[in-house]
This record gives C-alpha cells, structure tokens and sequence, in this order.
C-alpha cells in the first residue's frame, strides 16, 4: 500500500467522523504517482479552494511535490489555511512545498532525508523522530512513518481514544 493510500485510508477510519476530499492540481485528472498507482481525485483545487477544511495535507513523493511547489494555488490554499489558524500536514518530500510557498518558517519540522539540505536554512529540522508536531503544522519523514503520521492527523481531530481504536484495528500501537 502506497503512503498516499494509507494516509486516506487511515484518515476515513475513525468512524467516519473525518472527510477526505482528495483535489488534483489539475481538475480531477486521474494523477500517476510513483511505483504506477493511479488516483483519481475527489474535485479539483480550484473547485476546493473556496471551501474550509481542518487539515491541508500535502502527500509526499518528489514530482507530487515539486508541482504543488510550483503551484500558485497550493501556495494561496496553504496560506488561507495558515492565517486562520488551520491544520497543515505534509510527509516525505512534501515539506519543501511548504519553504516554497514560505509556510510555518521558524518551525520545527522532519522530512525525508534527502529533502533536509532543502529545509534547514527555513526551519528548526529534526532528524530522530517520525513524525513532528510544531503548532498546527504535522510533518513526517515518509512512506515507512505513514501511518505514524495519518494517526498523529486523526489524534489532533478526533482524539486520542478515538486513534487507539483505530490503531488497534489496523494492528498497530500507538500512544
């Protein structure tokens, strides 16, 4: 199972109490991702921007990022949601979107490693945990800490009970 696939996955299970919309930067275009996984978005971003939403979630992978890096309007969602004190979430490669559209800087935040010369400059870069919680922004180093991440996401929106349930059913520990 992808990142990207355990992060939605993950996310519908507390009971449903969290809506995944998932937006293509480029209407709802099926998008290829690494390793030939298809996904076919919920709505486009542009159609999504006006909309409010409790986390902005950037999934990881280089070309994903590098485009949402480039986009205006990532960079404008990013930004809505920052200014009104929102959730942001991003995994893997995805924090160097968030030092290309100047989110969250002074920060604490992890990335993948490769990703790190990228954000050390911006941000306060931390190397030995999984998944890092800085104010309302989540970060995480990638495709093997994604249920980490899509757990400490669901734990900020639906509580910690909630998230051990969840955890329990996917058979894994989570405090």
């Amino acid at each position: 199972m992808t990142c990207k696939m355990k992060l939605s996955n993950t996310l519908r299970c507390p009971c449903r109490q969290i809506k995944v919309t998932v937006a293509g930067l480029k209407d709802s275009e099926p998008v290829n991702c690494s390793r030939d996984v298809v996904i076919v978005p919920d709505t486009s971003l542009a159609k999504a921007a006006g909309d409010k939403f409790d986390v902005v979630v950037l999934p990881g992978g280089l070309g994903g990022s590098n485009a949402m890096g480039e986009s205006a309007a990532v960079g404008d969602l990013l930004r809505a949601q920052e200014s009104g004190g929102g959730l942001i979430a991003a995994i893997c490669a995805a924090p160097t979107v968030l030092a290309k559209h100047g989110i969250a800087t002074g920060k604490s935040l992890t990335s993948y490693p490769s990703m790190k010369d990228q954000l050390v400059d911006k941000y306060c870069y931390v190397d030995d945990k999984s998944v890092v919680k800085d104010g309302n922004l989540i970060t995480s180093r990638g495709p093997g800490t994604a249920y980490d991440f899509a757990l400490k996401i669901a734990e900020e929106l639906t509580g910690l009970e909630k998230v051990k349930e969840v955890a329990k059913g996917l058979l894994l520990s989570y405090n």
